[in-house]
């Protein structure tokens, strides 16, 4: 095990986590918002969302390359998302999808840029939960996003552009497109990772 992991999380290192979830957090919403606006198009915002927050991911990674960061980034993402109304499987799912991401990234002490790689792919799946949820049982998901005040005439269009195709192609498109998102992120900030020793 690599010693800065026995060492466990410091103060700095929360701090530094706290301002790369908040990053996260801004990175992930200006993917997703394009497609989250178009009720036709938001079953495609996880894609959109995963598109730029992997490079955020992955510097995260480089900066602190301890147990438990992965953990705590997917625990405050939970959180937003019910502070600010997303449907409960979205927050459900990044808590989920963050702990096997964790226990991925884990595996190599955090030291793998390929494993660094994949362990986003999984995290990026987390967005996914609402529309799981959603294609399990479309009316109970819209009445619920109806009551949290989501117009009506939007989860109209929603359902009327819905196939049940399309969970498939969710699933799959988010996670190449976290996949490539990390992917750039390690290039863009392979400096970064030379000095942290992920390779």
């Amino acid at each position: 095990m690599n010693k800065n992991n026995m060492n466990g999380l410091k103060t700095k290192d929360l701090i530094t986590i706290g301002v790369f979830t908040a990053l996260y957090f801004i990175f992930n919403m200006i993917g997703g918002m394009p497609f989250g606006m178009n009720p036709v198009l938001t079953f495609y915002q996880p894609m959109g969302s995963a598109l730029l927050s992997g490079i955020i991911f992955m510097f995260l990674i480089s900066k602190v390359s301890k147990r438990g960061t992965i953990a705590i980034l997917a625990i405050i993402i939970c959180i937003l998302r019910f502070a600010t109304g997303m449907h409960w499987a979205m927050g459900l799912g990044t808590l989920v999808m963050g702990i096997i991401a964790e226990f991925i990234a884990g595996s190599k002490s955090y030291k793998s840029k390929k494993t660094n790689i994949l362990s986003f792919g999984v995290f990026a799946l987390g967005d996914i939960g609402t529309f799981v949820v959603y294609f399990m049982d479309p009316k109970s998901w819209s009445n619920a996003m109806i009551e949290k005040g989501t117009d009506i005439t939007y989860i109209e269009s929603m359902n009327a552009a819905a196939a049940d195709w399309m969970i498939y192609v969710i699933v799959i498109g988010t996670f190449l497109v976290a996949l490539f998102s990390a992917f750039i992120g390690s290039k863009l900030l392979k400096k970064q990772f030379e000095k942290a020793g992920i390779i």
